[in-house]
């Protein structure tokens, strides 16, 4: 089993203010650690742009940061090493840009190309993974089938990546619910 840990829950949970506790908390437990903070959006508009800023600026001082919008597994790959935590937000943000690209249309055969090369590499990493994602199945059932599509997709991705993770926290209204992952067969 990994030490990767996921972080679930829904819109201003506080998923990546609870991953940024567990990145200092890393870093505080030798100065040899290090953190970095593999970030997926992408600033199509003003207020992603600005979620965006606010977010780096309100970024605790020590992380450093790599964009990864899309290849994912080979960023992992590139800034994994002993001592170093690898934050990831957000797997939904990651999957919006694969299934909702601003320009064009999806690439499924590449998306799942994609998902398998992130469930492959993470295992054999020598970095722990913070991976920060949306609990988006709880809702009305969307009308469209893209959006249905997608919340599907989501939840598919959110249960393989916990598989490979040690831990697993749902937060709620700032509060985080954490508990070990329980293995099962795929």
């Amino acid at each position: 089993m990994s030490e990767h840990h996921l972080i679930v829950g829904g819109q201003r949970s506080g998923k990546s203010r609870q991953a940024e506790r567990l990145a200092q908390t890393w870093l505080r437990q030798s100065e040899v650690h290090s953190v970095t903070v593999v970030a997926t959006a992408l600033a199509f508009d003003d207020e992603m742009r600005d979620r965006i800023q606010r977010h780096r600026q309100e970024r605790p001082v020590g992380m450093a940061t790599v964009e990864a919008p899309l290849g994912l597994a080979e960023a992992l790959r590139a800034q994994a090493s002993p001592g170093r935590l690898l934050l990831v937000d957000c797997l939904t943000l990651w999957l919006t840009n694969w299934l909702m690209p601003a320009q064009g249309q999806a690439d499924l055969p590449a998306w799942r190309a994609e998902r398998e090369a992130l469930l492959a590499v993470l295992p054999n990493l020598p970095s722990p993974v913070v991976f920060v994602s949306n609990e988006v199945g709880w809702g009305i059932v969307p009308l469209s089938c893209e959006v249905r599509a997608f919340v599907d997709e989501l939840g598919w991705l959110n249960q393989a990546v916990a598989q490979r993770c040690a831990q697993l926290t749902l937060m709620v209204a700032g509060q985080a619910w954490t508990r070990p992952v329980t293995p099962h067969e795929e």
